[in-house]
């Protein structure tokens, strides 16, 4: 039996769960619907403070792709095309799979999904209408410069730090589940969600903006998105589509161009500079290689550091895939705690 939802209310979306919908719900990252979001970042970087640094550093990069089409891409309101941003088929799907799945888009959803993202009635950018002419080749332009944009621009750089920040969280939603159960789980990804028992509620906060609709999961299976850019939860405009939610990624302000400082000089003191950053930094769970990317050192410089911390029982470690990710004890949040 579904989960029951409500009347229509402006601005709510009702995702209806089944027995079984909730056991086949599960979390995914996308590099590519990371870089469609950026999108809004070059829109408005005052947004995303957060992403505001590597924004300015990258926009020498940026200034040289296809920034009429990316502009083209976002409706006033902020909404973007669904057909931009497939679902991840695995977990850590790659940027090249994803870049596969959008070059693979039936060519006759491009219109309609333009109309629908934009709104009635209203009239599409002149790169947009213009390319609707020849669907086919609107969407090699529009998959070419995502490609640049993404091997000259985010790849190099921005891309490590965000995936470390994609990856503790889906660390730590694990574990909310393991503990809060699905109640738990969703009140904590954003403010705009709710959970009674078989209806996830998404309610946006500016409710013309974004149409009313029931859903039902019904066998088809909800992936989680975390992502660095949505300021809230968000859903596909298309409701026909397998549900997917983006929520706002747990630990995006680490991004910050600076790694937080250490407040507590006894700290600093007691385990010395870098050992104290290390340690500050750990709040989410992270690799040795992620750690030196966000410190700017060597991966061995970083590795001595957190030896130390774990044999004073300060951090532990587990295996994840080939690398060993590092977290706080309670140890260690006591002791940043004074």
């Amino acid at each position: 039996m579904h989960g029951t939802t409500g009347a229509r209310e402006p601005g709510v979306i009702e995702f209806g769960f089944g027995v079984g919908d909730l056991a086949s719900t599960s979390f995914a990252y996308s590099p590519f619907q990371e870089a469609v979001f950026s999108l809004w970042g070059w829109r408005d970087e005052s947004r995303f403070p957060h992403q505001r640094a590597w924004l300015r550093r990258l926009r020498p990069q940026y200034e040289r792709q296809d920034t009429a089409l990316f502009a083209a891409l976002v409706a006033p309101h902020g909404f973007i095309p669904d057909f931009l941003t497939p679902r991840p088929q695995r977990v850590r799907a790659s940027f090249a799979e994803q870049s596969a799945q959008l070059r693979a888009t039936p060519l006759e959803v491009i219109e309609p999904d333009f109309r629908r993202t934009f709104g009635p009635g209203a009239q599409l950018p002149p790169v947009i209408a213009e390319g609707l002419a020849d669907p086919a080749a609107l969407l090699e332009r529009i998959a070419s410069a995502f490609e640049r944009y993404w091997y000259e621009c985010l790849a190099p750089d921005w891309w490590p730090r965000v995936r470390a920040v994609l990856e503790a969280d889906l660390a730590h939603q694990s574990r909310v589940l393991a503990e809060q159960g699905a109640a738990g789980l969703f009140a904590g990804l954003d403010k705009r969600l709710t959970w009674r028992p078989g209806v996830l509620r998404l309610r946006h906060p500016v409710p013309d903006t974004w149409p009313a609709a029931d859903i039902q999961v019904a066998g088809r299976g909800m992936v989680l998105i975390p992502t660095t850019f949505a300021r809230g939860a968000i859903t596909t405009v298309d409701t026909t589509l397998p549900p997917v939610l983006n929520y706002p990624a747990h630990g995006r302000g680490t991004l910050s161009e600076t790694p937080p400082p250490v407040s507590d000089r006894a700290v600093v003191r007691l385990l010395g500079p870098a050992r104290a950053r290390l340690l500050t930094l750990l709040a989410d769970p992270a690799t040795t290689t992620e750690l030196a990317r966000r410190l700017d050192v060597t991966p061995g410089a970083v590795s001595q550091h957190l030896s130390v911390l774990y044999d004073a029982g300060l951090l532990h470690r587990a295996r994840r895939g080939r690398g060993v990710e590092y977290a706080r004890t309670a140890l260690g949040n006591a002791l940043l705690r004074g």
